[in-house]
């Protein structure tokens, strides 16, 4: 090999690098873009099966039907903020969710009188705090956070709505200019296998995003139901955090139960602890581990064995997989990539033993 060879070799790489970097920059320059396409595509998934049932079953025309559908999806959204964000304003303040510093003093004032009971029990509780460093690990700031991220996260994206509804207008409307422009610049060889991974992928995510909607609704209804039934205060915010916490899988669910006998204990602080605070704080956290054993044996093995077509310990694995190597973004994501590369496995290497065995429900 030749000087000129190595030096061509290493401006090449440069370059290549050079480029990933530049790349790199445009996407994250354009991240709210890509945020509001992304959000237009799961609206479509969510939308194509209503748009069909317009069309086939009421005879509406492709533009009404489409129009139908986004109204409709324009309903739940106006609906849910006039039931929720009325809620958050006015109740955020006695939550004191979004004020660090006055949670973490109702915190400590729940942590004196857990240690008082405990120390009625011969149990000497404040010198293992003490030890264990949890004062210092443990702030309450991450509730806080997490609080303002989220009203923040719905105010950004009150900012691209219009954007996300124009998306998604265009991409039901359109659908069929789409896929003829998409199939034009597929190559002939596999442009039939390609369609038929994107059509059968189109349908199992739609189900599973429909499926995903109704599970967050059967649980936000009861934690609801639970929260009521032991009268804590502001049930129907803490019922509703808890639930959108169960889209991240596994571990979404356990927060959301520590999350809400948290501000449970903090919304009886002017009770007694023995007789009110701890028995109401013990109901709440049994009430939410028995919703989940109904959601895990019942909500979850039916969207992902209907939905997704997968064993549930198949889907538990990819999203084991899917957090140790991408954190909880990973964990949502997993189900619906690994069910696109499902998808596609048994299009372009229908001959292979472990993909058909993965796929012989599909």
């Amino acid at each position: 090999m030749t000087s000129k060879e190595i030096s061509n070799g290493i401006i090449r790489a440069v370059l290549t690098l050079v480029g990933i970097a530049l790349i790199c920059y445009f996407v994250y320059q354009i991240s709210a873009v890509l945020t509001y396409i992304i959000i237009s595509l799961i609206l479509t998934l969510i939308g194509n099966p209503i748009v069909r049932f317009l069309k086939r079953k009421l005879k509406f025309k492709n533009t009404i039907a489409v129009i139908m559908t986004l109204f409709l999806f324009s309903l739940v959204i106006i609906g849910f903020i006039l039931l929720f964000v009325p809620l958050l304003i006015s109740q955020g303040e006695s939550l004191s969710l979004l004020n660090t510093a006055e949670m973490e003093k109702d915190f400590n004032s729940l942590l004196l009188q857990m240690n008082e009971y405990l120390a009625n029990h011969n149990i000497d509780a404040q010198r293992l705090y003490e030890k264990s460093g949890i004062g210092t690990a443990f702030k309450m700031t991450f509730i806080s956070d997490f609080l303002n991220s989220f009203i923040n996260t719905l105010s950004s994206f009150g900012v691209g709505i219009a954007s996300v509804f124009f998306i998604t207008f265009f991409l039901l409307k359109d659908k069929n200019m789409f896929n003829l422009i998409f199939k034009w610049m597929l190559p002939d060889e596999h442009e039939d296998k390609i369609i038929a991974s994107i059509d059968k992928t189109n349908e199992l995510l739609s189900r599973y995003f429909i499926g995903i909607l109704l599970q967050l609704f059967i649980i936000f209804i009861l934690y609801l139901i639970v929260l009521l039934i032991f009268g804590v205060q502001n049930a129907v915010i803490i019922a509703f955090l808890c639930a959108i916490l169960n889209i991240i899988p596994y571990v979404g669910p356990l927060i959301g139960t520590c999350l809400a006998v948290i501000l449970t204990m903090i919304g009886n602080l002017g009770g007694d602890f023995i007789s009110e605070t701890l028995p109401t704080s013990l109901y709440v956290m049994i009430g939410f581990f028995v919703i989940q054993l109904i959601d895990n044996n019942l909500s979850q093995p039916i969207i992902f064995s209907n939905s997704v077509k997968s064993h549930p310990l198949e889907i538990f694995l990819i999203i084991l997989i899917g957090g140790y190597l991408f954190g909880i973004i990973g964990m949502v994501f997993a189900v619906p990539l690994y069910t696109v590369l499902k998808v596609v496995g048994k299009e372009f290497i229908p001959e292979n033993k472990i993909v058909q065995i993965l796929t012989k429900d599909i």
